[in-house]
């Protein structure tokens, strides 16, 4: 009926049938008389577009942006803190010629996989809102997968080292070479890059969403085996960083002259050892569990509160590692003021357990 009228308006004038309820509209007489000449969708002669699928109730307009989620934005912030942060460790490590020794080249290639998780990060944000497809998608997961996985390497790598400077400490400096450190490190790379590619070569659910883990586009499969890695370097961190323990204690008794120092000494090592194990187990185990036990059908916020908490090691890293590191310190300094402080100066240059 409604769409007979209109016809029937169009043509000139009103049905001959038109009982007393009917509208009357002014501009059918005379267009002078348009109460809204200029508006659009008003006049009868106007095309208003009409929705016949089962869309009907979404009120959203057909061209609105993308929302942006907040936790998406909080993970783009995150990763400009973790680019800036080791891009000052690369640049210091870089310009400063002394810091040559394996462990400041080990503590390079944390802070490189650190740089390359955040701008990861970065980029997953711009693929999400900007550039979206699945290239892009195997891309950015990839890049994350190959950060992350080197940075816990690494981590580990660093705990291996600090381990043998004190189980052999007469023999430390000659054994360990700087290219005994760029095959580990060389190594370390490798097994990341393919851990990387594996959702590029196949091992993604892109053609089956049912079998996605909580973080498309990585199978169940995958994040299963991904976390049950990351729990075992994290067990064997813990069993080395409990043997760093045990020698820096018998290192104690043995020195009896010096109660004092040694005392001092030994306990700051043995926090900074609980520090360093408290904030990765913190940071990681519960993405871990939660990679285990959920799946693609749980809700996305909680992935998003563990996913944050795993990228803020990469912020906690450089803290730990590098800029409490005397000698880095020194390069800080130089390069920001070209001056040292005096309690830096004063500071002897002999490494112990609780430097890194």
């Amino acid at each position: 009926m409604i769409l007979s009228l209109a016809a029937a308006m169009s043509s000139g004038g009103l049905p001959q049938n038109t009982t007393s309820s009917a509208t009357f509209d002014p501009s059918s007489l005379d267009p002078w008389l348009d109460p809204y000449p200029d508006l659009p969708g008003v006049n009868s002669s106007s095309a208003v577009p009409v929705r016949t699928s089962t869309s009907d109730l979404d009120l959203r307009p057909l061209t609105s942006p993308q929302d942006v989620s907040p936790w998406d934005v909080a993970l783009c912030v995150t990763g400009t803190l973790i680019s800036c942060e080791n891009a000052l460790v690369i640049a210091v490590l870089f310009y400063t010629p002394t810091l040559r020794a394996p462990m400041f080249i080990l503590i390079g290639s944390l802070a490189f996989a650190d740089l390359l998780a955040g701008l990861g990060l970065i980029l997953n944000f711009v693929f999400i809102y900007l550039v979206k497809g699945e290239v892009v998608t195997l891309v950015s997961t990839g890049i994350l997968i190959v950060a992350f996985s080197a940075s816990i390497l690494n981590i580990l790598a660093i705990t291996v080292d600090r381990y043998l400077s004190l189980y052999n400490a007469l023999t430390y400096h000659t054994e360990r070479t700087v290219l005994f450190t760029y095959l580990v490190i060389g190594l370390i790379w490798l097994v990341g890059l393919i851990l990387g590619v594996l959702p590029a070569l196949g091992w993604n659910c892109l053609d089956d969403e049912t079998t996605c883990s909580v973080c498309r586009p990585v199978t169940k499969s995958n994040a299963v085996a991904l976390a049950i890695f990351f729990l075992l370097v994290f067990a064997v961190m813990m069993q080395l960083y409990l043997q760093i323990c045990r020698i820096a204690f018998r290192h104690a008794q043995q020195i009896a002259v010096q109660h004092q120092f040694i005392a001092i000494s030994t306990t700051k090592g043995v926090q900074t050892l609980s520090v360093i194990l408290c904030a990765f187990a913190t940071c990681w185990l519960p993405f871990a569990m939660y990679s285990i036990v959920a799946d693609s059908s749980y809700p996305i916020i909680y992935t998003y509160a563990t996913v944050l908490p795993a990228a803020c090691n990469s912020v906690i890293n450089p803290i730990i590692y590098a800029f409490r590191n005397p000698d880095i310190q020194k390069g800080l300094w130089l390069a920001c003021c070209g001056c040292v402080p005096s309690n830096l100066s004063l500071r002897p240059r002999a490494r112990t357990s609780s430097d890194v």
